[in-house]
């Protein structure tokens, strides 16, 4: 994966899938969960402009953004507390949100860290 600067996020080197195991390797440990956690705001001045979008009905693009954009970081807070716990991949990973407040919504992400070994 690239971000939006171009650079190359944790998930595009660090396997991680929805099953519960990888069918081309075996899992030799598994670590437990992990997760990674963003809580984001639109801000004013966005969100003000958003809303009014929503009104004409359609996709509301800064919003989709901004969703995008926190997924791509609750992965990749994930993948970081993964590879500190020692964990070469995650399985069983999902993405869960919640609104807190008014206007913050939280975007977790989280899985089950394990130590993959050869592939079988």
């Amino acid at each position: 994966m690239v971000d939006a600067s171009g650079a190359q996020s944790a998930a595009s080197q660090f396997p991680i899938t929805t099953a519960l195991e990888f069918p081309e390797w075996s899992i030799d440990r598994s670590l437990g969960m992990v997760f990674g956690v963003v809580v984001r705001s639109m801000g004013a001045a966005k969100g003000f402009t958003a809303s009014f979008r929503a009104l004409a009905g359609g996709e509301v693009k800064q919003y989709t953004k901004l969703v995008e954009d926190s997924r791509r970081h609750a992965l990749d807070r994930m993948i970081e507390n993964a590879r500190i716990q020692g964990a070469n991949a995650i399985v069983s990973m999902r993405f869960d949100s919640s609104e807190i407040g008014q206007g913050l919504t939280e975007i977790v992400a989280y899985g089950t860290a394990v130590v993959v070994g050869t592939r079988t």
